[in-house]
């Protein structure tokens, strides 16, 4: 037989024929699970620590003294970029918070000065944001704060509305043994550091590991946005973006990288998405106000400075996922919602505005049972019905904000008759 034999050519040609179409279901087999892994399917979790063989002296000494320091670290994308413990850790003699730890100078905690080196974006996104010294303020006061950081702190939107630079009331009666435990272990996320830098960004980072997917899911967020005054987590959890988390949450990307998520990876928003995450037309931000129409934590909300520029980036999400007309129908019916909540808190000062006219309030804040009446009507209530409007939390909306605002409204009206009832038997 010879190459120019018929028969032989069709063999030839069938072989070709059979090879070719292996080879492409081979490749589009490796497509689909590379598609597969890459948007959120069965990813297996990584097995590998990228310090097990490691001879760094930090490592093998941690190693045997803190072992899940170690083991944390060696699974991040930190130590697989050889970004070393003392890359981070290391500090020169003279600098602020520096110690002597077995023969080098450390610093125990880095601070954001330190995290400026590599993420100078984001460290100053954050420094313009309300997680910044607005978060310390709102708590300590404004003491301690130099020349420099005070300035800061007014440039900051929520340092222009209507700024208390005092020591929270109610935080200074409980004192420092408790508020240790509470308040200040979320608002120290705005703390001014040793170095002049400020905050922690490892209140959302969480060391040592530095997980991308745990940074952008809500319980990350649940560490402080919960409860009666900010029940953000809790709303969320209600809403329909919370129920598709709660119910395919694990089926998404958690992993993609920055600044290219699409509802491919993320089919439902999570509180960075709507409020951090590159995500449709917005790009990163670590500036969780920069998406905000209105200051909604306000006893009467108003819209905050730059709201329309705000409003177009925090729209550009929500089109990604529904079109013009939902976007344009949900701003404008809770843009009218935040607007009858804060007509309902408005009461509350006329009807303690006889009781101010005639002097019978005392000067020191919560020292009678009708000033916590009061500051609940708006910073449980009339706040809660708020976000409730905001993230689609109806429970949280009507009664968690909305009745327990009118009802506290009619114990005021009680709580004010009689004190005018008592003022006036005195005379």
């Amino acid at each position: 037989m010879t190459d120019s034999d018929p028969q032989q050519g069709s063999l030839k040609s069938a072989r070709l024929l059979v090879i070719g179409l292996v080879s492409v279901i081979v490749v589009l087999g490796l497509a689909v699970i590379v598609l597969a892994i890459g948007r959120g399917g069965q990813r297996p979790s990584p097995q590998v620590n990228v310090l097990a063989n490691s001879r760094d002296p930090c490592v093998e000494c941690h190693r045997r003294a803190t072992p899940g320091i170690v083991e944390q670290y060696g699974h991040s994308a930190m130590a697989a970029a050889n970004v070393t413990c003392m890359d981070c850790h290391r500090a020169q003699q003279d600098q602020p918070g520096a110690i002597k730890h077995e023969g080098y100078t450390i610093l125990g905690e880095p601070t954001p000065g330190t995290c400026e080196r590599c993420h100078p974006k984001e460290v100053a996104e954050f420094d313009q944001s309300r997680h910044s010294l607005p978060a310390y303020v709102a708590y300590a006061g404004s003491t301690g704060l130099d020349s420099a950081q005070l300035a800061a702190y007014r440039s900051i939107p929520e340092g222009t509305y209507q700024p208390d630079l005092s020591r929270n009331a109610i935080f200074a009666m409980e004192g420092d043994s408790i508020t240790r435990f509470a308040c200040q272990t979320c608002h120290a996320i705005g703390k001014p550091r040793v170095d002049g830098s400020v905050g922690d960004c490892t209140k959302c980072h969480l060391r040592h590991e530095f997980s991308l997917e745990q940074a952008r899911k809500p319980e990350t967020c649940n560490a402080c946005h919960i409860g009666p005054d900010h029940p953000q987590f809790e709303i969320y959890t209600e809403s329909p973006h919370g129920i598709m988390y709660h119910t395919n949450g694990d089926t998404w990307n958690w992993d993609a990288e920055a600044g290219t998520l699409t509802p491919r990876d993320f089919p439902a928003p999570t509180c960075a998405i709507c409020h951090m995450s590159g995500f449709g037309n917005s790009a990163t931000t670590h500036d969780v106000g920069d998406r905000l129409t209105w200051y909604l934590f306000a006893p009467i909300s108003t819209r905050r400075p730059s709201w329309q520029d705000n409003r177009t980036r925090m729209q550009n999400v929500c089109r990604t996922c529904h079109n013009e007309e939902f976007v344009k129908e949900f701003y404008l019916r809770a843009d009218e919602a935040t607007e009858a909540v804060n007509g309902l808190v408005a009461r509350s000062d006329s009807i303690m505005a006889p009781l101010k006219a005639r002097g019978l309030l005392t000067p020191q804040p919560f020292d009678e049972p009708i000033d916590f009446t009061y500051f609940d009507t708006w910073h449980f209530y009339g706040r809660t019905a708020k976000f409730g409007v905001w993230m689609q939390g109806p429970d949280y909306t009507q009664w968690h904000g909305a009745y327990e605002l009118l009802h506290n409204l009619s114990k005021l009206r009680k709580e004010v008759k009689e004190k005018l009832g008592e003022a006036g038997a005195r005379r």
